[in-house]
């Protein structure tokens, strides 16, 4: 997005390439206004407002920058890249932004066009759907993406790409919607073959939807005789890497949730735990999987906690767990703690 805080540049002019680096990552899976405020916060001067200052950041000021915006790698992934960019001149090429962690072609694309008005090609989602039902294709995108982006490069503007790649991301969000498209306002409706067909919110074509596999996972919130409660820090990997949160896992067939809960925390942590009374039941989805946690309270009964399947435990007191970036469906059981704190 060349201009998510609202700038509009002369043509040829070069831009802040740090700003839309970032913001880019952070419309990568995330719709433009639920990423604008969290871009604005990053930016401020008190966040990290420079190459040098992400590169430098601890990890844990980054995932609470990014705390409530998903899939977390694409901040580990930003420092990664910063780290890799420090002292050296931004890349001017496709090839030099493909090298970096976590950019792909149509990322890499948009940051050359925004940045530079460098004549590259973008196919983001919203792309992908105004390509689509331009020539109503008839196969999912996913199954078509060399014709779209050849497509893609067919229309490009050579004199103008900022502009006009620009116009296409604004097209696909404002007027040809996935649902009830603004055909009357479209400037392509005259060659649009889905439009022709008279039906394009038929397009793009869908695969069979699929069922998500679904687990249940047993969470202990557990209490030390001071009051403090246990969170563990997520390994470096997977889409919530580097978090904090309230240890448990997966609840085995046949098994409890009690059971799931003191098993897990044995295994894990190597403590042992009278598993309490509920607090909460969440429901989470996620794109590849549907999760519904079954948090209790626990009481600490014996053994030192030992990091066995993460990087670091600590004991903290309930009223500091805002200062932790937790995955967002934690939210939903730092409130239930809190309100069942105050209600004792």
């Amino acid at each position: 997005m060349c201009n998510i805080d609202g700038r509009w540049p002369e043509p040829g002019q070069d831009l802040d390439v740090y700003g839309i680096w970032v913001a880019e990552v952070m419309l990568q899976q995330t719709q433009l206004q639920v990423a604008l405020p969290y871009w604005r916060r990053w930016m401020q001067m008190q966040a990290l407002p420079s190459l040098e200052a992400v590169a430098a950041a601890e990890e844990q000021h980054l995932l609470m920058l990014w705390q409530g915006l998903g899939y977390y790698v694409r901040a580990r992934r930003l420092q990664q890249g910063a780290r890799l960019l420090v002292g050296q001149a931004w890349p001017r090429s496709l090839e030099g932004w493909l090298a970096l962690p976590g950019i792909g072609r149509s990322t890499a694309g948009s940051i050359l066009s925004s940045a530079f008005d460098l004549p590259f090609a973008i196919l983001d989602g919203n792309v992908k759907r105004v390509l689509a039902r331009l020539i109503a294709c008839p196969r999912p995108p996913a199954r078509e993406l060399q014709g779209l982006w050849r497509l893609s490069e067919q229309l490009l503007d050579p004199q103008r790409p900022r502009a006009f790649n620009q116009a296409l991301m604004d097209l696909g969000a404002s007027v040809c919607t996935p649902r009830n498209p603004r055909c009357g306002a479209c400037p392509w409706q005259g060659q649009c073959a889905a439009y022709a067909a008279g039906d394009p919110a038929a397009y793009p074509v869908k695969d069979a939807p699929r069922e998500l596999p679904f687990q249940v996972i047993g969470v202990g919130v557990v209490f030390n005789a001071e009051g403090q409660v246990l969170i563990d820090q997520r390994l470096n990997k997977g889409l919530l890497g580097g978090l904090w949160e309230f240890p448990g896992g997966k609840q085995e067939p046949g098994e409890a949730i009690e059971a799931t809960i003191a098993r897990e925390l044995r295994e894990e942590l190597a403590i042992e735990v009278a598993v309490g009374d509920a607090l909460i039941q969440v429901d989470h989805a996620y794109s590849h999987k549907r999760l519904r946690f079954e948090v209790h309270c626990c009481r600490w009964l014996s053994g030192e906690p030992q990091a066995l399947a993460c990087q670091q435990w600590r004991w903290v007191d309930p009223a500091q767990l805002g200062d932790y970036p937790f995955p967002a469906a934690n939210a939903r059981i730092i409130a239930a703690l809190q309100e069942h704190l105050a209600a004792a």
